[in-house]
């Protein structure tokens, strides 16, 4: 980085006839050449305080901070988001428990590889076979060790059965995917409505 270096007497006298013969845009800023501010300095930045971490020893468990967020949103605001693609009426009637499933499955201790093929298999029957409404439980799985920096989600199946059924081959399928009310299952169960047969 090279400095500045100071006018000779010879350049200040040149600069000031220069100076004099012009009009300022800015009047209030220095005329100078000598005092006029580097524009590669920068102002200070204020310093944002941090949280206050206590003395941590090795071998000591790390304490629950509590500026620590799940930043992802829930599966109930994740399907809440989606856009009512069937009849609004049906749709509210199917949320607030008052529609029964017409044949529901249940995941309950199957593996990712065992519940695929299962629901898949479950979905294009209930199509065939002229059904609309049906449920799928998952569970709300169990909380399992989180030991790493990098959090677990509670209950593997719970968050990738919608996905499941937006993707092929059950998306032409499945028409609206939604939270099973409570007496249905709640938060470890979802409606399934179907689409018609043509």
């Amino acid at each position: 980085m090279s400095r500045r270096r100071k006018l000779t007497e010879e350049e200040r006298e040149l600069w000031s006839r220069v100076a004099a013969s012009t009009t300022p845009f800015h009047p209030k800023r220095p005329v100078s050449a000598e005092t006029e501010p580097d524009p590669k300095a920068s102002k200070p930045v204020p310093k944002v305080p941090r949280p206050e971490v206590k003395d941590f020893r090795i071998g000591q468990s790390s304490p629950d901070f509590a500026f620590r967020h799940d930043l992802a949103p829930s599966i109930a605001e994740h399907l809440a988001r989606q856009p009512v693609v069937m009849d609004r009426k049906a749709h509210r009637a199917m949320t607030r428990g008052k529609l029964e499933p017409e044949a529901k499955i249940d995941l309950h201790g199957m593996t990712l590889a065992q519940a695929h093929p299962e629901l898949i298999r479950f979905i294009l029957n209930a199509q065939d076979n002229g059904r609309r409404l049906v449920l799928v439980i998952t569970g709300k799985g169990k909380k399992g060790l989180d030991d790493g920096p990098i959090p677990q989600r509670q209950g593997v199946l719970r968050h990738q059965v919608p996905q499941w059924l937006r993707l092929p081959p059950l998306g032409a399928v499945v028409m609206q995917v939604d939270q099973a009310h409570l007496k249905h299952g709640g938060s470890g169960a979802y409606y399934v409505y179907l689409r018609r047969l043509r």
